[in-house]
């Protein structure tokens, strides 16, 4: 029987890549440094695979073996259009670099991961005019591989718009493994162009198919017995709407709102297509969603629950959230969502790895 495949997890928050990834794969070693995240990750896993600390105190000999995948979902504030834009010299960007001696250390002594995941907010492919994405391609073929890269929002699996940026690079990239995706977007497609000749070279267009179509909406994944704010709190809240967006409300919709501030001051934006906006991890009263029921003539109003943004995040309902609200929100906030890795794993990873992984004797 095949072997399981290996993989090196690194800013591993709440293990949601290690879920995506599924049984088919092992754990040999899991970083991160946010307490709150590493016990939630305990509380799932066990202790055996986590580290707690920071990535630029690890050695090459804290890192078991020779993994088949190392997974990075560094930090992303400093790539994101509501961050200051600093690029990889960012301060919390740049525990990227944290990570990649790391890399470098490993290949220098020949066990280098065989692919490497780097998870981030699409910002990272216009960061600095491209500069940043080019530095990433580069820092990747100097250690030998080639790479491409795909935006895939959560809303294809789960109704949370959540794009983010997968940049898959292989040391081994299979012959044939190329060719269309819808993962190819208009912002992927420009970064490439802005590459130089040389690493336009070393590029793979990902083959990864579109998954089916998402049959859940934001009314599918709400919690029983949730509490509801007093009618004062929801008109409040409406008092906040533009008109365009109160006419949005209409009798049967299921909202999700989030406080903004604008030009003419602070702005309530509601959408109701079904989807909810991306979560964000909780460090003000504005980033945490607001759930809008409209029925029977009235509007009714309460807060994301932690349940909820796990089930926008895939997770499974017997994962373990912290018991305070903004913990559990931070963790999940932060995350990846699993159902983008698992189709990630399945449609990519596992072919690009699984031919030239050795066998294991069936006993």
């Amino acid at each position: 029987m095949s072997r399981p495949l290996t993989f090196y997890e690194f800013f591993a928050g709440g293990g949601m890549a290690r879920l995506g990834l599924g049984s088919a794969w092992r754990c040999l070693f899991a970083n991160d440094f946010d307490p709150v995240k590493v016990s939630t990750y305990r509380a799932n896993f066990g202790d055996e695979d986590i580290h707690e600390g920071d990535v630029w105190k690890l050695s090459p000999d804290d890192l078991p073996g020779q993994a088949d995948l190392a997974w990075a979902s560094s930090p992303c504030q400093d790539f994101s259009l509501a961050g200051a834009r600093a690029g990889l010299t960012g301060g919390r960007s740049s525990a990227f670099f944290g990570f990649w001696r790391l890399i470098e250390a490993l290949n220098a002594e020949s066990r280098a991961p065989r692919t490497i995941v780097i998870e981030n907010v699409i910002g990272l492919l216009t960061s600095h005019g491209g500069k940043d994405f080019e530095a990433l391609c580069r820092a990747l073929a100097k250690e030998g591989y080639s790479f491409g890269a795909l935006e895939i929002d959560a809303a294809h699996f789960t109704p949370q718009s959540r794009p983010r940026v997968f940049v898959v690079a292989s040391r081994e990239p299979r012959a044939g493994l190329t060719g269309d995706s819808p993962f190819h977007t208009p912002a992927v497609r420009a970064a490439y162009e802005r590459l130089p000749a040389e690493l336009k070279g070393l590029w793979r267009w990902w083959p990864v198919a579109a998954p089916p179509t998402r049959n859940t909406d934001l009314a599918a994944i709400l919690e029983d017995g949730a509490v509801w704010r007093s009618s004062e709190d929801t008109d409040h809240l409406l008092s906040l709407m533009s008109p365009a967006h109160r006419a949005r409300l209409a009798d049967g919709s299921v909202g999700a709102v989030f406080r903004r501030t604008r030009a003419d001051g602070q702005r309530a934006e509601v959408r109701t297509d079904g989807l909810a906006g991306c979560l964000r991890t909780p460090r003000g009263g504005s980033s945490r969603q607001t759930i809008v029921v409209a029925e029977n003539g009235k509007v009714r109003s309460r807060l994301l629950t932690p349940r909820e943004g796990a089930r926008l995040m895939g997770l499974p309902e017997t994962y373990q959230l912290p018991r305070l609200a903004t913990a559990a929100l931070h963790v999940v906030g932060d995350g990846v969502a699993v159902p983008v890795v698992r189709w990630l794993a399945e449609h990519l990873l596992e072919p690009l790895l699984r031919d030239a992984a050795p066998a294991i004797a069936a006993e």
